[in-house]
């Protein structure tokens, strides 16, 4: 006897499009037949690389009625450019939430899990509860809702690109709070990146409470035994 509609399996979400399979990258899949109809979180998140200081995740729940123009990947927006969206996304969007995994966190789970960690906290974190999320990369954390990995979804997807806007930003105000408590490591200009001003920091004063233990420049300096001169100047 043959199956009624409403007895067949439902489309699985992993199908992809035919452009996405010949391109070899998933397509942004936000209204396909089976798509529940409702809110669409974007994800992203900051400081991954960094070899201090935490993982920042955000969420952004856009208002299609009430759109922002401008919205792009932080990465290529000016510092005055980005503090001015991150002012309209938190004025116009329905809603934002951020998400962190600590120091601890990260040297603990590793910077990948941690970094998981922080999404999943910003996505529990809103005020309204999303019917789809949307995340910028090739790798979802656990969530109890639909979700979609996006390669380049911060150039590709509003909300994605909302909450690059604000992930980053909300770092950078940290690391200016950092930087006032260790003003010898450079964090207001570095963003805790290890650039060459950052690892001689750390050759002249080993590493403060907030760098990432288990990041090989920091262990490295650890390794010179200079731990005690940095937990002193910074107090």
């Amino acid at each position: 006897m043959p199956s009624s509609p409403s007895s067949r399996p439902a489309p699985r979400p992993s199908v992809r499009s035919d452009r996405a399979r010949r391109s070899g990258t998933r397509a942004v899949q936000s209204s396909l037949d089976w798509d529940p109809v409702g809110l669409v979180a974007g994800v992203d998140e900051a400081g991954r690389g960094p070899l201090a200081g935490p993982v920042v995740a955000a969420a952004v729940i856009l208002d299609d009625a009430n759109p922002i123009a401008g919205l792009a990947d932080s990465k290529v927006l000016s510092p005055q450019r980005r503090e001015r969206l991150h002012d309209e996304i938190r004025a116009r969007a329905l809603c934002c939430s951020i998400g962190l995994a600590s120091v601890e966190e990260i040297d603990r789970l590793n910077i990948l899990q941690a970094t998981m960690l922080a999404m999943r906290r910003a996505v529990e974190g809103l005020r309204l509860k999303p019917v789809k999320v949307l995340v910028d990369g090739n790798r979802l954390p656990p969530l109890d809702v639909l979700s979609e990995a996006i390669v380049g979804g911060d150039a590709k997807v509003a909300a994605i690109s909302a909450a690059s806007i604000i992930a980053k930003v909300h770092r950078d105000r940290l690391c200016a709070d950092l930087h006032a408590e260790f003003p010898q490591y450079g964090f207001a200009f570095h963003k805790g990146y290890g650039t060459p001003e950052h690892l001689q920091a750390l050759r002249l004063h080993g590493a403060c409470p907030q760098h990432r233990r288990s990041f090989a420049p920091v262990a490295a300096a650890l390794a010179g035994g200079t731990e005690g001169a940095a937990a002193g100047e910074g107090a």
